[in-house]
């Protein structure tokens, strides 16, 4: 993981607005949202394993990740880069189960503090720079 210095961070805004401008960009609410808190979440790779996270915290209502949302302001965190590498194929050490079937759908990673090569870095830094350009001219 690599934190990026970014001029959106503690800034307080409207969520609707927010979602309905990150997602014209490329960011999806991240799965990990609980009605307190979440991420916006871009892609940088084709993959899906090298991302640009957008960390929140609900300051005024809660979040609904499905819901129209309503009188919802975020206050931004610092954003982030992370990558993060799966094992290809089976899980060597599973077991079989029918409850563990359903549980452990997916493969521990590779490694999970994985290095971020540095055009990674650089890409994040370009749209992160496009986000805050549209958060400073709204």
């Amino acid at each position: 993981m690599r934190v990026l210095s970014s001029s959106l961070t503690s800034q307080i805004h409207d969520y609707g607005v927010s979602r309905e401008l990150l997602s014209n960009r490329g960011f999806v609410l991240g799965g990990n949202w609980e009605y307190d808190r979440g991420s916006f979440d871009c892609a940088l790779d084709d993959d899906h394993k090298v991302w640009l996270r957008l960390p929140f915290v609900v300051t005024a209502g809660k979040l609904d990740g499905e819901a129209e949302p309503m009188d919802t302001e975020i206050k931004f965190g610092e954003p982030y880069v992370l990558k993060h590498l799966y094992q290809e194929g089976l899980d060597e050490e599973a077991q079989a189960s029918t409850l563990g079937g359903l549980l452990n759908q997916f493969s521990d990673p590779v490694d999970p503090d994985d290095g971020i090569e540095s055009a990674w870095i650089e890409r994040a830094k370009r749209k992160l720079n496009e986000i805050e350009t549209i958060y400073s001219n709204p």
